[in-house]
């Protein structure tokens, strides 16, 4: 990595499924124009509205294994749902984002989360949840993109998740969309500015 950009902070958002990590890292990099947003690769199958290239980067499982073979993951991880399918950060994907002067922001499973805090220096690991167990419930099916196995799947996924939720930089419970918003916000710029990425900002209420 560029030198001049080794110093542009790593940020992932985490969290069990179904809480809103995604909509809150889309929105985040909205308005921080300082971030990217880092694209995965998957070899999940592309859902209805997905766009290859800007939700995922949709490889095979062949592809998928060449990759790992040339060392080319930053992390990765079997989907801890469904029939084995892989999905992964590119060390590719990082590098352009810190060669154009951004900070990376890596949306991923909680144990990918875990391997960048691990290999990436300075990274910036935030666990999002959902207030209740049974709010995580009844988001996953209003989503109405899971069977009724998948989502008992992914609501015992999300409680051994929830124990390793101490590991990580910061915790958002999202009992509220804009309440939680502001909360990751306040947390990028301020780890940006310390970095010395954003300009100091003014101190007094906004």
């Amino acid at each position: 990595m560029a030198s001049s950009t080794a110093k542009s902070p790593v940020f992932v958002v985490t969290g069990t499924s179904g809480e809103g990590k995604s909509t809150l890292a889309r929105r985040l990099v909205q308005r921080v124009p300082q971030l990217e947003l880092a694209v995965s690769a998957t070899t999940r199958p592309q859902r209805p509205g997905e766009v290859d290239g800007r939700d995922y980067w949709f490889i095979s499982e062949e592809e998928f294994d060449r990759r790992l073979a040339e060392d080319d993951f930053l992390e990765w991880v079997k989907l801890p749902w469904g029939p084995g399918y892989r999905s992964g950060t590119l060390l590719s994907e990082l590098e352009r984002i810190r060669s154009e002067g951004r900070s990376p922001l890596l949306e991923i499973e909680t144990g990918g989360a875990l391997a960048v805090r691990d290999r990436v220096p300075g990274s910036v690991t935030i666990f999002v949840t959902a207030p209740s167990k049974e709010a995580l419930e009844q988001r996953l099916r209003s989503r109405a993109t899971e069977s009724e196995g998948e989502i008992d799947q992914r609501l015992a996924i999300a409680e051994r998740q929830l124990e390793l939720e101490s590991e990580f930089d910061h915790r958002i419970v999202n009992d509220d969309l804009e309440r939680a918003f502001a909360e990751l916000e306040e947390i990028v710029l301020g780890h940006l500015e310390r970095a010395g990425s954003i300009p100091a900002r003014d101190p007094s209420p906004r």
